[in-house]
């Protein structure tokens, strides 16, 4: 039970799920990343994003978890990675 008063220690985490397969299980994990999936290309490209994501944190002086939505988009976009349509498509 939390002490009245305290705040809760927030945490980020990534997750990478490649959904391509070549029928091996592939798992990664990082202090804060998990990455599940994809073929022996795609889990190595996987990896290195998340690794140059947190080498970009680390310069900025930053964890996951002290950034905001808008600042992890930039920082994932300089690394190929977007935000995909999430508002539905008219009929």
């Amino acid at each position: 039970m939390a002490k009245a008063g305290s705040k809760k220690k927030r945490r980020a985490m990534l997750l990478g799920v490649g959904l391509d397969s070549d029928g091996h299980k592939r798992v990664t994990t990082g202090p804060n990343f998990a990455l599940v999936g994809g073929t022996q290309e795609t889990h190595e490209q996987m990896t290195e994003k998340a690794i140059k994501i947190n080498e970009k944190l680390k310069a900025k002086g930053k964890q996951l978890h002290e950034v905001s939505y808008d600042e992890f988009d930039d920082i994932a976009h300089e690394f190929g990675l977007q935000r995909g349509d999430t508002k539905p498509k008219p009929n």
